[in-house]
């Protein structure tokens, strides 16, 4: 598979690994209800595409199996439709840059998808001098978060969609 920044010409793929994510990765640990509110928590932040921050993954016949990124701005999760959003730039001497965004076609989970965007944005946020990583997991994506060295931090639920959705805040130290 291939990694790349993310374009704006990529937005309609990504929309539909988006929804196929949600719809299909979330069963299991959401009930329908709490699957259909996810939508209004979830989703792209074109802004990460335009900092340069949001990678895609690609395999070889240049299907999209996932995509994923990391930002310098202080929102911890939501799309661009999502409020509370804060396009204010993080210290990285004292805050931590933020993963966002993690999508993988479910045709393709569990093959390494979104391990290869965790290290990609680890990689691109060490370099700017993070020392550490947040993010907003869903119950779904807590395991593959915990096995890439995140802890939680705080539970909460978000009910912005109506049905409340279970979250994980989490963190992780970066290496030097």
């Amino acid at each position: 598979m291939l990694i790349r920044p993310a374009t704006r010409a990529d937005l309609p793929a990504v929309a539909t690994v988006v929804t196929a994510a949600i719809e299909a990765l979330q069963q299991g640990y959401l009930d329908p209800q709490q699957i259909e509110s996810s939508r209004a928590i979830m989703g792209v932040d074109t802004r990460l595409i335009d900092d340069g921050t949001y990678f895609v993954v690609e395999t070889t016949d240049r299907t999209l199996a996932g995509c994923g990124g990391w930002s310098r701005r202080a929102t911890v999760y939501g799309g661009d439709h999502s409020t509370g959003r804060d396009d204010k730039l993080l210290d990285p001497a004292t805050e931590p840059a933020r993963i966002r965004a993690m999508y993988t076609d479910p045709a393709y989970a569990r093959r390494g998808v979104g391990r290869l965007v965790l290290s990609r944005c680890e990689e691109a946020a060490r370099a700017e001098g993070f020392t550490s990583l947040e993010l907003v997991a869903t119950l779904a994506g807590e395991p593959l978060y915990t096995a890439a060295g995140f802890t939680p931090v705080h539970r909460f639920t978000d009910a912005t969609g109506g049905a409340p959705v279970p979250l994980i805040k989490m963190r992780k130290p970066l290496e030097p």
